[in-house]
């Protein structure tokens, strides 16, 4: 079986400047990956890169998605392929409706695996919609609003995890989903992966805190520090960092 991503010798810069160098990764399909380290190692960096960001520029190495050059392709193609990522800080769109958003992003990516979703009618979609967010018990009321507009930050959350649902990734990137999160937003946020998890579905989780792994249990942590994994193993290293932060790996917080 290939791996669903493999990323060799991947190194990335910044306004000229590398901040990620020589990275390796293979994700394996249904795999979730833990990205750890402090602020500034890279981790931001690496998942808008394999997004697609303008802003990052690839100096050297490969990335292979569901066996295609992942690099070579637009972000649209990217998202199309079954790249997801929710953002640190989500966008505001204002005059554009959740469900407004969600349809047409539905219809777009959706229908590179199933043609026939290009003719899905809004009854037919305001149903699905429903039903995924019954699941995640969010008040059907909260599609209406204007995308991220007056959402506090768990709301903004909630909202990822509905188009996680609603879009079906085959690998999602959660770039520090967790950040400034209450318990029961964080909570939110770790049942919607658990309840997404299965073969078709993997997922890169960059955090600076263990405290959203005490909710999601990845197949493999990995730390980084500087633009480099400098270590790699299970829950177990989660909770040493959790006592011993990063000062092993010679890093002052």
């Amino acid at each position: 079986m290939s791996p669903l991503l493999s990323v060799t010798g991947l190194s990335i810069a910044v306004e000229d400047t590398e901040v990620v160098h020589g990275f390796d990764l293979t994700i394996d399909p249904g795999e979730i990956h833990a990205i750890m380290g402090p602020n500034g190692s890279g981790k931001s960096t690496f998942v808008n890169t394999l997004m697609g960001h303008p802003k990052y520029q690839v100096v050297s190495g490969s990335a292979q998605f569901h066996d295609q050059d992942l690099l070579a392709m637009e972000p649209a193609a990217r998202a199309k392929a079954g790249l997801f990522l929710a953002f640190q800080y989500p966008k505001e769109i204002a005059g554009v409706s959740l469900r407004s958003f969600l349809f047409a992003a539905y219809k777009s990516q959706m229908t590179a695996r199933d043609p026939s979703i290009k003719s899905i009618s809004p009854v037919k979609f305001q149903k699905l919609l429903e039903e995924h967010m019954q699941k995640l018990g969010m008040d059907p009321a909260f599609a209406e609003r204007s995308l991220n507009q007056g959402f506090s930050g768990g709301e903004k959350k909630k909202a990822e995890v509905l188009q996680m649902s609603v879009l079906s990734p085959s690998l999602a990137l959660l770039d520090e989903t967790d950040s400034g999160l209450d318990i029961d937003a964080l909570k939110v946020v770790a049942e919607g992966v658990n309840r997404l998890r299965s073969p078709e579905f993997s997922a890169i989780i960059v955090t600076h805190y263990a405290r959203l792994l005490e909710y999601i249990t990845p197949d493999h942590i990995h730390v980084m520090i500087k633009g480099k994994i400098v270590d790699s193993g299970g829950k177990e290293l989660a909770q040493k960092l959790e006592k011993e932060g990063y000062a092993p790996y010679g890093v002052k917080e």
